[in-house]
Formats: structure tokens, sequence, C-alpha cells
């Protein structure tokens, strides 16, 4: 068996055939088939999203009379809904979603679960609408199965 210091630094794999991939007719890459099927496909489908909440938002302005403008800072507006929060109280709350989803309970059983941890239903009710006090820091750690650390680093915005 040959020591970790002893493999070579140049190696070929005659077996992995790559394909190019291509945007607007300009190579950008060269994938496995199956990756760049699933890269193309996942673009494409990005690329249709996009186009269909560009006309919805074309057809939303046009009825206001409003102007081309007016289109792009509707489409951000939505998109920026849309994205999933990294930080703050609602990237702790879709942390607790994620909770449930892995535990695979009812939302009345995880409030019984969460409940069970010191974490009533009126804080959790109070965390949907944004607010979080010192108090809920302990149980939360304890509910999502992390330090009162991750919890803190994800409110901050430090991590996730």
């Amino acid at each position: 068996m040959p020591l970790p210091d002893d493999t070579p630094a140049w190696e070929i794999r005659p077996n992995d055939a790559l394909v190019p991939l291509h945007y607007d007719d300009e190579l950008v890459g060269f994938l496995k088939p199956d990756i760049a099927i699933r890269v193309a496909n996942i673009l494409n489908e990005e690329y249709r999203a996009r186009r269909a909440l560009r006309l919805a938002c074309y057809d939303l302005v046009s009825r206001a009379g409003g102007g081309n403008s007016e289109i792009e800072e509707l489409m951000n507006k939505y998109l920026a809904r849309a994205t999933q929060p990294r930080s703050g109280v609602g990237a702790i709350a879709r942390w607790l979603k994620q909770r449930q989803d892995e535990l695979g309970v009812t939302d009345a059983e995880f409030e019984r679960f969460c409940d069970s941890y010191r974490l009533p239903k009126e804080k959790l009710e109070a965390l949907s609408m944004g607010d979080i006090d010192g108090s809920m820091l302990v149980p939360l750690a304890r509910v999502l199965g992390c330090s009162i650390q991750d919890v803190m680093e994800v409110l901050e915005g430090s991590r996730r």
C-alpha cells in the first residue's frame, strides 16, 4: 500500500468522459454527462421561472400604468420575499420547521414536543411574529438539538 506522500500529482481517468456545457453558444465548462443534464435542467428551469415572473410583473405593472423600471423593482421585491432567510428570527423559524420535518410530526405533536422542552405554544407564536427573547434561547437549543451558541450565531447572522 503506497504512503500518502507517494501518490502521483498527475493522473488520468480514461473512463471519466466529460461533455461540454454551453450557454448561448458559448462553452462554459465540461462536466460528467449525468451532472451536465442536471445542471442544464436546473438552470433552464430557473430561466423559465424568472421569465414567468417577469411576465407576471409586466402584467401587474401594465394594469397600473407603470413603466419598465417598476417591473424590475417588483421582480426584485418578489425574489427577495421568496428567498429563505439565513439569519435572524426568520432563519430560526425555518430551522424549527426543518426540525419538525425531521421528526415527521404534525403541528400539534410538534407543539407538544416543544412544550416538553419548556418552549410553550405562546412562545412559538411570538417567534413566528418576529419576537424572540433571551429566555427562549435554552429551550430553542434543546428543541433544535444544538448549542445555545449555535442559536445565537444564527440570530446574529454569523452562521448557517
